[in-house]
């Protein structure tokens, strides 16, 4: 187990594991069908889905779920998930592409798309194109 691995509530457990076994690739770890839950994987990536109860409840759930969270999911090839992803037409978010990102003196650079799953929490599959030395662009007039 990872040291972090977020815990989603799912509206319909059957439905999220179709999404995120068939259309996203996940592995299914191990589940317990009488909880509806069930832990999967993907690459180097853990997520725990469970079927909604009053056990793990804080407030309304009202859709989208994880309003205000992005989970970045980092995988070894964004381009074979985002065919699979198009082949099952599942509407994309943000179709892919390269991003860098700023980290102090350096870029981290980023091939990724976003989706939004059955429940509404937003996914960014990233696949690392490395780094590069970040240049600042000259300051008019000095």
């Amino acid at each position: 187990m990872n040291a972090l691995v977020p815990e989603l509530s799912v509206s319909d457990i059957n439905k999220s594991l179709n999404f995120y076994l068939n259309i996203l690739l996940f592995k299914l770890e191990y589940q317990r069908p009488e909880d509806k839950f069930a832990l999967l994987s993907l690459d180097d990536c853990q997520i725990m889905i469970e079927e909604i109860n009053d056990y793990w409840k804080t407030g309304e759930l009202s859709y989208p779920f994880g309003r205000g969270i992005n989970f970045q999911i980092v995988v070894n090839n964004s381009n074979e998930l985002y065919e699979n992803v198009r082949i099952h037409q599942y509407p994309i978010k943000i179709e892919i592409q390269d991003n860098w990102y700023r980290a102090d003196t350096k870029l981290i650079g980023q091939k990724e798309f976003l989706i939004v799953d059955p429940d509404g929490y937003l996914l960014r599959f990233a696949q690392n194109l490395g780094e590069r030395e970040y240049e600042e662009d000259p300051v008019v007039g000095e």
